[in-house]
C-alpha cells in the first residue's frame, strides 16, 4: 500500500538502486496513494460544501443537511488520510502541503459562510481564523530551529471546531441549538488556549535554536 510498483525494486519489493533517480521514481509513484487521494477529495468538497450551504439563500434545512454531509465526509477524510500516510509510509511533499490547506479551507469556508448568513458572530470566525493563520506563520518562523509537534490539546481543538461548525451547519432548534452554542464556546476556548501554548513552544524552540547556533559559531572560531 505504498503506491510503489514492485518493478521499482526489481521485482523484490526493495527500493531500486540508483541514488537520486531511484528516490525520484519512488516519490513520483507514491504521489497517487490513498492518503493523497483522500486529501484531494477534501479539496474538491470545499466548493461543493459552500454551494450546498448557500443554496436557496442558505436557510433551507434540506440543503443544509446535504452541506453537513459534505462537511462530515471532509472531516472524516482528514482523520484517515494522515493516519494512513503515517502508518503505511505514504508521506509525500504534496501531502505535506495540500493536507493543511484542505483542513483550513473547509473550516474557514464553513465559518465564513455561517457568519455571512448571520448564524455565527463574526468575532468567533475572526478569532479562529486569526489563530490558525498566526500559528501557521509562526511554524514557518521557527522551522529552521525545529518542528512544533501537534499536541493533544490541538487535536481536541480540531475535534471541537469540527463538531461545532457541523452543528451550526445543521438547522437545529431547541436544546440542540443551545448545545451547539456551548460546543462552539468550548472550541473557541481551546482555540485560544492551544494557540497560546504553541506561541510558548515556538519561543522556547527559537531560543534553544539560537543558543545552539551561537554555541556552534563559538566552537568554530
Amino acid at each position: 500500500m505504498t503506491g510503489v510498483p514492485a518493478s521499482a525494486g526489481g521485482g523484490t519489493g526493495r527500493p531500486a538502486p540508483g541514488g537520486k533517480l531511484g528516490a525520484a521514481a519512488v516519490n513520483q509513484a507514491s504521489l497517487w496513494n490513498i492518503a493523497n487521494i483522500l486529501t484531494m477529495v477534501r479539496l474538491v468538497l470545499v466548493p461543493a460544501f459552500v454551494l450546498l450551504l448557500l443554496q436557496d439563500g442558505g436557510y433551507d434545512p434540506a440543503w443544509r443537511a446535504w452541506a453537513w454531509a459534505a462537511f462530515a465526509v471532509a472531516m472524516i477524510t482528514d482523520i484517515f488520510d494522515g493516519h494512513l500516510a503515517r502508518t503505511y509510509n505514504l508521506v509525500t511533499d504534496f501531502g505535506k502541503i495540500a493536507d493543511p490547506i484542505a483542513d483550513k479551507a473547509i473550516m474557514a469556508s464553513g465559518l465564513i459562510c455561517l457568519s455571512a448568513l448571520g448564524d455565527l458572530p463574526w468575532w468567533v470566525t475572526g478569532v479562529i481564523l486569526f489563530r490558525e493563520l498566526g500559528i501557521t506563520l509562526m511554524r514557518f518562523w521557527v522551522i529552521r530551529h525545529g518542528v512544533i509537534p501537534a499536541s493533544r490539546g490541538g487535536k481536541m481543538k480540531t475535534l471541537a471546531q469540527g463538531a461545532a461548525v457541523g452543528m451550526y451547519v445543521l438547522a437545529l432548534t431547541g436544546p440542540l441549538a443551545t448545545l451547539r452554542f456551548w460546543v462552539m464556546a468550548l472550541a473557541v476556548a481551546l482555540t485560544v488556549l492551544t494557540g497560546l501554548d504553541y506561541v510558548r513552544q515556538a519561543i522556547v524552540l527559537r531560543r534553544k535554536g539560537l543558543a545552539r547556533e551561537r554555541a556552534v559559531a563559538e566552537a568554530d572560531r
